[in-house]
């Protein structure tokens, strides 16, 4: 059809041309870049239409999803500390947040006070006015941020309550809350952590829409290992023990995961430059370690680092460094190593008793989330308002005190540090420990 309403066209110019007159010669000139376009237009189609319909198709998408340099401007992913001026942040969402399946690694590392809590809400929502509240706090804490001058960023919102199934388990989801746990950044490197519980095993599909927008504008993107989480990655007679037990089996370095491939949540390292320290814990094990202690090497080292921690798991509310060789170190749950770092010239800062009240529920954290603090620059930090022990303790460090209340964000597992990741931070590269 389009071929003869060409052809159509053609013969009107044609006569006109042989009339004559002032718009001959352009009438001419017209006529045959018309039939030219129009030959070659049915060309193509005729020999796209040997291809079936199916084998196009993918193709069409492959075009769309061809990325082949990034976009040509400074990389939006640079961070290689704790305190350099934070300039972009993602912060989690407490939407949707579901309590975790009481499987035995989510057991490992909680207490005996809040099982009837887990029996009674694993696999459903957090109670609804709780969470709600959370929500709201944590809408203030982005604004705040945004206040302070940085941008925030979100995870998608998504269901968390839809089981699924590998060929080794079957879970529901949690939450997309503490990014802290599944997303590091090292320089200008986001590496997605593979976790090790269960029902976060699909925890990524949150982020990703944010991962494939810096990826595109220049960032590295690298994906851990995936284990499997078969039986084989839990001591499955763990959690059968008594919780004093339990913590002799720590004393023993014995925990709920075992060796039987990588794990690791990304809260168990803490970053300063050239140098990452991360703790072996109920939910990273030393294949984990390892695997990233050879993706690293060897622009970075990392270093192993225990405490006297009778449950650890994430290392920002035991020891978080908060500024060039200076580190909150968790009064009681000291560092077994703590003499490396004072021969380097760390100063060590133990934080207050935090002011938690005995009854606020704590279902998956303890009161040190007091000190789970991000810091701003090295001289902001955003903190509890409601730990004035702390704001003195910053205070006395010439700290000022971003104070933000977020008690109930606090119930489901994590303080600033937790519910953040920093995306960038103005600095560079340096090593601050010998």
């Amino acid at each position: 059809i389009s071929l003869t309403h060409s052809l159509l066209h053609w013969t009107m110019l044609r006569v006109r041309c042989l009339r004559g007159g002032s718009r001959a010669a352009e009438a001419a000139h017209l006529m045959g870049a018309m039939l030219g376009r129009a030959v070659t237009g049915w060309v193509q189609k005729a020999s796209q239409s040997t291809s079936s319909a199916a084998a196009a198709q993918p193709q069409r998408a492959v075009e769309e999803e061809h990325v082949t340099e990034p976009i040509k401007q400074e990389c939006p992913v640079c961070s290689y500390n704790e305190w350099d001026p934070l300039e972009e942040v993602i912060v989690g969402r407490a939407e949707n947040a579901h309590v975790p399946p009481f499987s035995v690694e989510v057991k490992t590392n909680t207490y005996e006070k809040d099982w009837s809590f887990y029996n009674k809400y694993g696999g459903q929502s957090f109670p609804e006015d709780h969470l709600k509240k959370a929500v709201a706090e944590i809408e203030e804490m982005c604004n705040i941020l945004r206040q302070e001058g940085v941008v925030v960023r979100r995870p998608e919102p998504v269901d968390w309550s839809m089981e699924y199934k590998t060929p080794d388990f079957t879970s529901s989801g949690m939450y997309a809350a503490m990014p802290r746990d599944i997303l590091m950044v090292v320089g200008n490197e986001i590496i997605e952590a593979p976790m090790a519980w269960r029902a976060r095993f699909f925890e990524y599909r949150a982020y990703r829409p944010l991962i494939k927008e810096y990826f595109r504008k220049g960032a590295k993107w690298t994906t851990a290992p995936k284990p499997t989480m078969a039986n084989d990655l839990y001591d499955q007679n763990y959690a059968m023990h008594t919780v004093e037990d339990r913590h002799k089996l720590v004393a023993q370095g014995k925990f709920v995961t075992t060796e039987h491939e990588p794990c690791f949540d990304a809260a168990d390292f803490i970053r300063a430059g050239r140098d990452l320290f991360v703790q072996r814990s109920q939910v990273t094990n030393y294949m984990g370690i390892e695997w990233m202690r050879r993706h690293l090497a060897p622009d970075y080292k990392v270093h192993i680092i225990s405490f006297k921690d009778p449950n650890p798991m994430h290392i920002d509310a035991t020891f978080n460094i908060i500024g060039p060789g200076l580190v909150l170190s968790n009064p009681v749950r000291p560092c077994n190593q703590v003499d490396m770092f004072k021969k380097a010239g760390w100063t060590i800062v133990k934080p207050p008793a935090p002011l938690i009240p005995d009854d606020h529920p704590l279902w998956m954290s303890s009161k040190w989330l007091s000190m789970n603090v991000l810091m701003l620059d090295e001289k902001r930090v955003m903190v509890d308002a409601n730990e004035n022990s702390m704001h003195k303790m910053f205070e006395s460090l010439g700290i000022k005190s971003i104070k933000v209340n977020i008690r109930h964000a606090n119930s489901l597992g994590g303080g600033f540090h937790c519910w953040t990741t920093d995306v960038r931070r103005r600095g560079t590269l340096q090593s601050y420990f010998n």
